[in-house]
């Protein structure tokens, strides 16, 4: 998964990197295709707004959120973005009686 990380307002250090990447490894694991993901990381007087945006095949999903903490900040944004790719593959899973959990495709597009 390519991740592409951009700071406005503020400049990116290795740790904020390398934490962010560690907690999309989780969203990765959900996904077969290869996928990129877009994060903005916005200073706002004291606090932090995080913006992510995933991009899938024939997808996007996107999630923010906001803290003092950039940490937290970044674990809130990670794990809404992990319920939100969750949720997404359970929509495209068939739950009929023979109970396998097809994976059935319908796109609009």
């Amino acid at each position: 998964m390519e991740i592409s990380i951009t700071g406005h307002h503020m400049t990116v250090r290795d740790s904020i990197r390398n934490y962010v990447n560690k907690r999309l490894k989780k969203v990765e694991n959900h996904f077969r295709q290869p996928t990129s993901v877009d994060v903005i990381l916005r200073k706002e007087g004291g606090s932090y707004r995080l913006e992510a945006t995933l991009h899938g095949k024939k997808m996007s999903i996107h999630a923010h959120s906001h803290s003092t903490d950039i940490f937290r900040a970044i674990d809130a944004m990670s794990s809404k973005l992990d319920r939100q790719v969750l949720k997404h593959k359970e929509r495209l899973t068939n739950h009929g009686k023979n109970g396998h959990g097809v994976p059935i495709v319908r796109y609009r597009g």
